[in-house]
Protein backbone atom coordinates (compact mmCIF):
# COMPACT_ATOMS: atom_id res chain seq x y z
CA UNK A 1 0.00 0.00 0.00
CA UNK A 2 2.79 2.41 0.81
CA UNK A 3 4.49 1.69 -2.57
CA UNK A 4 1.20 2.31 -4.44
CA UNK A 5 0.69 5.64 -2.69
CA UNK A 6 4.19 6.73 -3.64
CA UNK A 7 3.55 5.87 -7.30
CA UNK A 8 0.29 7.84 -7.33
CA UNK A 9 1.92 10.87 -5.78
CA UNK A 10 4.67 10.67 -8.41
CA UNK A 11 2.07 10.69 -11.19
CA UNK A 12 -0.04 13.51 -9.67
CA UNK A 13 2.81 16.03 -9.36
CA UNK A 14 3.76 16.01 -13.10
CA UNK A 15 0.06 16.31 -13.98
CA UNK A 16 -0.32 19.41 -11.89
CA UNK A 17 2.81 20.80 -13.54
CA UNK A 18 1.35 20.16 -16.94
CA UNK A 19 -1.93 21.92 -16.08
CA UNK A 20 0.02 24.96 -14.95
CA UNK A 21 1.87 25.09 -18.20
CA UNK A 22 -1.40 24.93 -20.09
CA UNK A 23 -2.73 27.88 -18.11
CA UNK A 24 0.36 29.86 -19.02
CA UNK A 25 -0.20 28.97 -22.60
CA UNK A 26 -3.75 30.30 -22.43
CA UNK A 27 -2.53 33.63 -20.97
CA UNK A 28 -0.69 34.52 -24.19
CA UNK A 29 -3.60 33.66 -26.40
CA UNK A 30 -3.70 37.23 -27.81
CA UNK A 31 -0.31 36.85 -29.48
CA UNK A 32 -0.89 33.36 -30.86
CA UNK A 33 -3.79 32.30 -32.96
CA UNK A 34 -5.24 28.83 -32.68
CA UNK A 35 -7.94 27.15 -34.57
CA UNK A 36 -11.23 26.30 -32.83
CA UNK A 37 -10.52 22.61 -33.04
CA UNK A 38 -7.14 22.98 -31.41
CA UNK A 39 -8.62 25.13 -28.68
CA UNK A 40 -11.39 22.59 -27.85
CA UNK A 41 -8.92 19.73 -27.83
CA UNK A 42 -6.71 21.65 -25.48
CA UNK A 43 -9.62 22.33 -23.10
CA UNK A 44 -10.66 18.70 -23.08
CA UNK A 45 -7.13 17.54 -22.46
CA UNK A 46 -6.75 19.95 -19.56
CA UNK A 47 -10.08 18.81 -18.08
CA UNK A 48 -9.16 15.14 -18.37
CA UNK A 49 -5.76 15.72 -16.82
CA UNK A 50 -7.30 17.76 -14.02
CA UNK A 51 -9.93 15.07 -13.31
CA UNK A 52 -7.26 12.39 -13.37
CA UNK A 53 -5.20 14.46 -11.01
CA UNK A 54 -8.13 14.86 -8.62
CA UNK A 55 -8.72 11.13 -8.76
CA UNK A 56 -5.07 10.49 -8.02
CA UNK A 57 -5.14 12.90 -5.09
CA UNK A 58 -8.32 11.33 -3.71
CA UNK A 59 -6.94 7.86 -4.06
CA UNK A 60 -3.76 8.98 -2.36
CA UNK A 61 -5.67 10.46 0.56
CA UNK A 62 -7.80 7.32 0.92
CA UNK A 63 -4.75 5.11 0.70
CA UNK A 64 -2.99 7.17 3.34
CA UNK A 65 -6.05 6.98 5.61
CA UNK A 66 -6.41 3.24 5.23
CA UNK A 67 -2.69 2.81 5.71
CA UNK A 68 -2.93 4.67 8.99
CA UNK A 69 -5.91 2.56 10.09
CA UNK A 70 -4.10 -0.59 9.06
CA UNK A 71 -1.04 0.44 11.02
CA UNK A 72 -3.18 1.09 14.09
CA UNK A 73 -4.89 -2.29 13.63
CA UNK A 74 -1.55 -4.03 13.21
CA UNK A 75 -0.27 -2.39 16.39
CA UNK A 76 -3.41 -3.46 18.24
CA UNK A 77 -3.09 -6.99 16.84
CA UNK A 78 0.53 -7.13 17.92
CA UNK A 79 -0.43 -5.89 21.37
CA UNK A 80 -3.20 -8.48 21.57
CA UNK A 81 -0.81 -11.25 20.55
CA UNK A 82 1.74 -10.06 23.08
CA UNK A 83 -0.92 -9.93 25.80
CA UNK A 84 -2.14 -13.36 24.75
CA UNK A 85 1.39 -14.76 24.99
CA UNK A 86 1.81 -13.16 28.39
CA UNK A 87 -1.52 -14.61 29.51
CA UNK A 88 -0.54 -18.07 28.24
CA UNK A 89 2.79 -17.79 30.01
CA UNK A 90 1.05 -16.68 33.20
CA UNK A 91 -1.39 -19.60 32.96
CA UNK A 92 1.48 -22.01 32.36
CA UNK A 93 3.33 -20.58 35.34
CA UNK A 94 0.19 -20.86 37.43
CA UNK A 95 -0.32 -24.47 36.35
CA UNK A 96 3.33 -25.23 37.08
CA UNK A 97 3.01 -23.64 40.51
CA UNK A 98 -0.20 -25.57 41.16
CA UNK A 99 1.48 -28.83 40.07
CA UNK A 100 4.50 -28.06 42.21
CA UNK A 101 2.29 -27.20 45.17
CA UNK A 102 0.32 -30.43 44.71
CA UNK A 103 3.54 -32.44 44.41
CA UNK A 104 4.98 -30.80 47.50
CA UNK A 105 1.71 -31.41 49.32
CA UNK A 106 1.79 -35.10 48.38
CA UNK A 107 5.44 -35.33 49.41
CA UNK A 108 4.61 -33.64 52.71
CA UNK A 109 1.69 -35.99 53.28
CA UNK A 110 3.87 -39.02 52.50
CA UNK A 111 6.56 -37.67 54.81
CA UNK A 112 4.00 -37.13 57.57
CA UNK A 113 2.64 -40.66 57.16
CA UNK A 114 6.17 -42.06 57.17
CA UNK A 115 6.95 -40.07 60.30
CA UNK A 116 3.78 -41.27 62.04
CA UNK A 117 4.54 -44.83 60.98
CA UNK A 118 8.12 -44.55 62.24
CA UNK A 119 6.93 -43.07 65.54
CA UNK A 120 4.32 -45.79 66.10
CA UNK A 121 6.77 -48.49 65.07
CA UNK A 122 9.27 -47.06 67.49
CA UNK A 123 6.65 -47.03 70.24
CA UNK A 124 5.63 -50.58 69.34
CA UNK A 125 9.25 -51.73 69.39
CA UNK A 126 9.81 -49.97 72.72
CA UNK A 127 6.67 -51.54 74.13
CA UNK A 128 7.69 -55.02 73.03
CA UNK A 129 11.23 -54.42 74.25
CA UNK A 130 9.90 -53.29 77.62
CA UNK A 131 7.65 -56.33 77.73
CA UNK A 132 10.66 -58.52 77.00
CA UNK A 133 12.64 -56.89 79.78
CA UNK A 134 9.78 -57.32 82.24
CA UNK A 135 9.30 -60.95 81.24
CA UNK A 136 13.04 -61.57 81.52
CA UNK A 137 13.08 -59.97 84.98
CA UNK A 138 10.10 -62.00 86.16
CA UNK A 139 11.66 -65.18 84.78
CA UNK A 140 14.88 -64.42 86.60
CA UNK A 141 13.11 -63.74 89.89
CA UNK A 142 11.04 -66.92 89.57
CA UNK A 143 14.00 -68.99 88.47
CA UNK A 144 16.03 -68.58 91.67
CA UNK A 145 13.44 -69.89 94.19
CA UNK A 146 12.20 -72.42 91.62
CA UNK A 147 15.71 -73.85 91.33
CA UNK A 148 15.95 -73.94 95.11
CA UNK A 149 12.71 -75.93 95.35
CA UNK A 150 13.46 -78.12 92.36
CA UNK A 151 16.99 -78.94 93.56
CA UNK A 152 15.88 -79.80 97.12
CA UNK A 153 12.94 -81.96 96.11
CA UNK A 154 15.28 -84.71 95.02
CA UNK A 155 16.95 -84.84 98.44
CA UNK A 156 13.59 -84.48 100.20
CA UNK A 157 12.30 -87.52 98.39
CA UNK A 158 15.37 -89.54 99.42
CA UNK A 159 15.10 -88.45 103.07
CA UNK A 160 11.38 -89.23 103.28
CA UNK A 161 11.89 -92.61 101.66
CA UNK A 162 14.55 -93.43 104.25
CA UNK A 163 12.29 -92.28 107.09
CA UNK A 164 9.48 -94.46 105.78
CA UNK A 165 11.85 -97.40 105.59
CA UNK A 166 12.90 -96.71 109.18
CA UNK A 167 9.25 -96.65 110.32
CA UNK A 168 8.60 -99.87 108.44
CA UNK A 169 11.60 -101.51 110.12
CA UNK A 170 10.43 -100.29 113.52
CA UNK A 171 6.96 -101.74 112.95
CA UNK A 172 8.47 -105.08 111.98
CA UNK A 173 10.47 -105.30 115.21
CA UNK A 174 7.90 -103.66 117.46
CA UNK A 175 4.48 -104.69 116.15
CA UNK A 176 2.83 -103.70 119.44
CA UNK A 177 4.10 -100.22 120.41
CA UNK A 178 3.15 -98.30 123.50
CA UNK A 179 -0.41 -97.03 123.89
CA UNK A 180 0.69 -93.40 123.44
CA UNK A 181 2.38 -94.32 120.14
CA UNK A 182 -0.72 -96.20 118.99
CA UNK A 183 -2.91 -93.23 119.83
CA UNK A 184 -0.67 -90.88 117.88
CA UNK A 185 -0.62 -93.20 114.85
CA UNK A 186 -4.40 -93.31 114.92
CA UNK A 187 -4.79 -89.55 115.30
CA UNK A 188 -2.61 -88.80 112.27
CA UNK A 189 -4.17 -91.59 110.19
CA UNK A 190 -0.80 -93.17 109.62
CA UNK A 191 -1.87 -95.65 106.87
CA UNK A 192 -3.31 -92.77 104.77
CA UNK A 193 -0.16 -90.74 105.37
CA UNK A 194 2.00 -93.56 104.07
CA UNK A 195 -0.18 -93.87 101.00
CA UNK A 196 -0.53 -90.13 100.26
CA UNK A 197 3.01 -88.93 100.97
CA UNK A 198 4.55 -90.38 97.73
CA UNK A 199 1.69 -88.83 95.73
CA UNK A 200 2.36 -85.49 97.41
CA UNK A 201 6.03 -85.67 96.46
CA UNK A 202 5.13 -86.53 92.86
CA UNK A 203 2.77 -83.54 92.71
CA UNK A 204 5.47 -81.24 94.07
CA UNK A 205 7.89 -82.65 91.50
CA UNK A 206 5.39 -82.05 88.68
CA UNK A 207 4.75 -78.49 89.92
CA UNK A 208 8.48 -77.77 90.04
CA UNK A 209 8.84 -79.13 86.49
CA UNK A 210 5.98 -76.88 85.44
CA UNK A 211 7.60 -73.81 86.96
CA UNK A 212 10.87 -74.71 85.29
CA UNK A 213 9.11 -75.01 81.93
CA UNK A 214 7.36 -71.68 82.43
CA UNK A 215 10.66 -69.97 83.23
CA UNK A 216 12.24 -71.43 80.10
CA UNK A 217 9.30 -70.22 78.00
CA UNK A 218 9.49 -66.75 79.51
CA UNK A 219 13.19 -66.59 78.77
CA UNK A 220 12.54 -67.72 75.22
CA UNK A 221 9.92 -65.04 74.68
CA UNK A 222 12.05 -62.33 76.29
CA UNK A 223 14.46 -62.46 73.34
CA UNK A 224 12.45 -59.70 71.67
CA UNK A 225 15.35 -57.30 71.22
CA UNK A 226 17.90 -59.83 69.99
CA UNK A 227 19.38 -58.69 66.69
CA UNK A 228 21.59 -61.71 66.13
CA UNK A 229 20.71 -64.29 63.51
CA UNK A 230 20.67 -67.73 65.12
CA UNK A 231 19.26 -71.20 64.69
CA UNK A 232 16.22 -71.73 66.90
CA UNK A 233 13.34 -74.14 67.37
CA UNK A 234 10.19 -72.54 65.97
CA UNK A 235 8.05 -74.62 68.33
CA UNK A 236 9.70 -73.06 71.36
CA UNK A 237 8.78 -69.59 70.09
CA UNK A 238 5.17 -70.64 69.51
CA UNK A 239 4.89 -72.27 72.95
CA UNK A 240 6.42 -69.31 74.75
CA UNK A 241 4.01 -66.96 72.95
CA UNK A 242 1.07 -69.14 73.98
CA UNK A 243 2.33 -68.95 77.54
CA UNK A 244 2.35 -65.14 77.45
CA UNK A 245 -1.25 -65.19 76.16
CA UNK A 246 -2.29 -67.99 78.55
CA UNK A 247 -4.43 -65.72 80.69
CA UNK A 248 -6.60 -64.70 77.73
CA UNK A 249 -6.80 -68.28 76.46
CA UNK A 250 -7.56 -70.10 79.70
CA UNK A 251 -9.48 -67.55 81.71
CA UNK A 252 -11.83 -65.54 79.46
CA UNK A 253 -14.08 -63.02 81.22
CA UNK A 254 -17.81 -63.34 81.87
CA UNK A 255 -17.71 -67.15 82.09
CA UNK A 256 -17.19 -67.51 78.36
CA UNK A 257 -15.80 -70.86 77.17
CA UNK A 258 -12.08 -71.36 77.06
CA UNK A 259 -10.24 -71.26 73.76
CA UNK A 260 -8.92 -74.67 72.77
CA UNK A 261 -5.46 -74.91 71.23
CA UNK A 262 -4.85 -77.62 68.66
CA UNK A 263 -1.16 -78.14 67.97
CA UNK A 264 -0.06 -80.12 64.92
CA UNK A 265 3.70 -79.82 65.10
CA UNK A 266 5.72 -81.40 62.34
CA UNK A 267 9.28 -82.65 62.39
CA UNK A 268 11.05 -79.34 61.83
CA UNK A 269 14.76 -78.56 61.73
CA UNK A 270 16.20 -75.56 63.47
CA UNK A 271 15.64 -72.37 61.48
CA UNK A 272 18.12 -69.52 61.09
CA UNK A 273 16.16 -66.41 61.99
CA UNK A 274 15.82 -63.48 64.35
CA UNK A 275 13.94 -65.24 67.18
CA UNK A 276 12.78 -62.10 68.98
CA UNK A 277 11.21 -60.66 65.85
CA UNK A 278 9.50 -63.95 64.98
CA UNK A 279 8.08 -64.12 68.50
CA UNK A 280 6.59 -60.69 67.87
CA UNK A 281 4.96 -62.00 64.67
CA UNK A 282 3.49 -64.99 66.54
CA UNK A 283 2.27 -62.69 69.30
CA UNK A 284 0.52 -60.30 66.87
CA UNK A 285 -1.23 -63.06 64.91
CA UNK A 286 -2.29 -65.08 67.97
CA UNK A 287 -3.50 -61.96 69.81
CA UNK A 288 -5.60 -60.99 66.77
CA UNK A 289 -7.05 -64.52 66.64
CA UNK A 290 -8.03 -64.29 70.30
CA UNK A 291 -9.63 -60.87 69.68
CA UNK A 292 -11.69 -62.30 66.82
CA UNK A 293 -12.86 -65.30 68.85
CA UNK A 294 -13.80 -63.11 71.83
CA UNK A 295 -15.78 -60.82 69.52
CA UNK A 296 -17.63 -63.80 68.06
CA UNK A 297 -18.37 -65.22 71.53
CA UNK A 298 -19.90 -61.88 72.58
CA UNK A 299 -22.18 -61.86 69.52
CA UNK A 300 -23.50 -65.41 70.13
CA UNK A 301 -26.51 -66.27 72.18
CA UNK A 302 -26.06 -67.75 75.67
CA UNK A 303 -25.55 -71.52 75.86
CA UNK A 304 -24.39 -71.63 72.24
CA UNK A 305 -22.70 -74.82 71.07
CA UNK A 306 -19.86 -72.90 69.43
CA UNK A 307 -16.40 -74.01 70.59
CA UNK A 308 -13.65 -71.49 69.88
CA UNK A 309 -10.30 -72.94 68.95
CA UNK A 310 -6.94 -72.05 67.42
CA UNK A 311 -5.03 -74.62 65.38
CA UNK A 312 -1.29 -74.26 64.87
CA UNK A 313 0.25 -76.48 62.20
CA UNK A 314 3.91 -76.64 61.20
CA UNK A 315 5.28 -78.51 58.17
CA UNK A 316 8.01 -78.36 55.56
CA UNK A 317 6.07 -77.54 52.41
CA UNK A 318 9.00 -77.40 49.99
CA UNK A 319 12.75 -77.89 50.04
CA UNK A 320 14.30 -75.35 52.36
CA UNK A 321 11.03 -73.73 53.52
CA UNK A 322 9.07 -74.07 56.76
CA UNK A 323 5.31 -73.55 56.73
CA UNK A 324 3.49 -72.27 59.84
CA UNK A 325 -0.31 -72.06 59.72
CA UNK A 326 -2.34 -70.37 62.47
CA UNK A 327 -6.08 -70.90 62.03
CA UNK A 328 -8.98 -69.58 64.10
CA UNK A 329 -12.66 -70.45 63.63
CA UNK A 330 -13.80 -66.87 64.04
CA UNK A 331 -16.01 -64.80 61.78
CA UNK A 332 -13.46 -64.59 58.94
CA UNK A 333 -12.25 -61.61 56.93
CA UNK A 334 -13.94 -60.18 53.85
CA UNK A 335 -11.99 -59.80 50.61
CA UNK A 336 -11.93 -56.00 50.64
CA UNK A 337 -10.50 -56.00 54.18
CA UNK A 338 -7.89 -58.62 53.23
CA UNK A 339 -6.52 -56.20 50.65
CA UNK A 340 -5.80 -53.65 53.40
CA UNK A 341 -4.74 -55.66 56.45
CA UNK A 342 -1.03 -55.11 55.82
CA UNK A 343 -1.42 -51.35 55.28
CA UNK A 344 0.05 -49.23 58.09
CA UNK A 345 -2.56 -47.79 60.49
CA UNK A 346 -5.40 -49.88 59.04
CA UNK A 347 -7.50 -51.53 61.73
CA UNK A 348 -11.03 -52.82 62.16
CA UNK A 349 -10.87 -52.56 65.93
CA UNK A 350 -12.55 -49.74 67.88
CA UNK A 351 -10.59 -46.59 68.60
CA UNK A 352 -8.10 -47.16 71.39
CA UNK A 353 -7.91 -50.94 70.96
CA UNK A 354 -5.56 -51.16 68.00
CA UNK A 355 -2.82 -49.16 66.31
CA UNK A 356 -3.10 -50.83 62.90
CA UNK A 357 0.60 -51.68 62.95
CA UNK A 358 0.64 -55.28 64.20
CA UNK A 359 0.20 -57.02 60.85
CA UNK A 360 2.14 -54.32 59.01
CA UNK A 361 5.16 -54.89 61.24
CA UNK A 362 4.67 -58.66 61.00
CA UNK A 363 4.68 -58.44 57.20
CA UNK A 364 7.92 -56.46 57.23
CA UNK A 365 9.56 -58.94 59.62
CA UNK A 366 8.54 -62.02 57.61
CA UNK A 367 8.94 -60.68 54.07
CA UNK A 368 11.62 -58.00 54.23
CA UNK A 369 13.77 -59.19 57.14
CA UNK A 370 13.57 -62.98 56.64
CA UNK A 371 12.78 -63.14 52.92
CA UNK A 372 9.68 -65.22 53.58
CA UNK A 373 6.00 -64.97 52.76
CA UNK A 374 2.95 -64.02 54.83
CA UNK A 375 -0.46 -64.85 53.38
CA UNK A 376 -3.99 -64.53 54.68
CA UNK A 377 -6.57 -67.13 53.62
CA UNK A 378 -10.06 -66.32 54.78
CA UNK A 379 -13.70 -65.96 53.86
CA UNK A 380 -16.64 -64.51 55.70
CA UNK A 381 -18.00 -67.02 58.23
CA UNK A 382 -15.29 -69.62 57.53
CA UNK A 383 -12.47 -68.61 59.83
CA UNK A 384 -9.02 -67.24 59.01
CA UNK A 385 -5.64 -68.83 58.35
CA UNK A 386 -2.40 -66.87 58.46
CA UNK A 387 0.29 -68.77 56.64
CA UNK A 388 3.94 -67.97 57.39
CA UNK A 389 6.60 -69.42 55.10
CA UNK A 390 10.24 -69.07 56.11
CA UNK A 391 13.45 -70.24 54.45
CA UNK A 392 15.48 -72.54 56.66
CA UNK A 393 18.79 -71.30 55.17
CA UNK A 394 21.09 -73.63 57.14
CA UNK A 395 20.01 -77.00 58.48
CA UNK A 396 21.74 -77.43 61.83
CA UNK A 397 20.09 -80.66 62.87
CA UNK A 398 16.61 -82.10 62.91
CA UNK A 399 14.43 -81.24 65.86
CA UNK A 400 13.59 -84.07 68.22
CA UNK A 401 9.91 -83.24 67.91
CA UNK A 402 7.94 -86.06 66.32
CA UNK A 403 4.86 -85.23 64.34
CA UNK A 404 1.89 -85.24 66.62
CA UNK A 405 -1.66 -84.08 66.63
CA UNK A 406 -3.24 -83.17 69.92
CA UNK A 407 -6.32 -81.31 70.95
CA UNK A 408 -5.76 -79.82 74.38
CA UNK A 409 -7.25 -77.34 76.71
CA UNK A 410 -5.20 -74.15 77.10
CA UNK A 411 -3.50 -75.22 80.35
CA UNK A 412 -1.89 -78.10 78.44
CA UNK A 413 -1.25 -76.15 75.25
CA UNK A 414 2.31 -75.23 76.13
CA UNK A 415 3.51 -78.63 77.20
Amino acid sequence: MRIGSAILMGAAIPSMHYIGMMATHFSVIESVEFSAVDTAATYWMAAIIGLFTLLLLGWTLLTSFFNEQLSVQLVKTADLKENEERLKQALQNQEALATLAESRSEELEIAMLALQKAQLQFLQAEKMSSLGQIVAGVAHEINNPANFIYGNLFHTEIYLRELLELINTYQQHYPEPELAVQAKLKSIDFPFLLEDLPKLLNSMQAGAERIKHIVESLRNFSRLDEAQLKAVDIHEGLNSTLLILQNRISYPPNNRPEILVIKEYGNLPLVNCYPGQLNQVFFNILANAIDVLEKKLISLKPKSSFTPFIRIKTTINQVGWVNIQIFDNGAGISEDVQNKIYDPFFTTKPVGQGTGLGLSISYQIVVQTHGGRLNCISAKGQGTTFQIELPIDTLIHTSCFQRKQSQVVPDEAIE
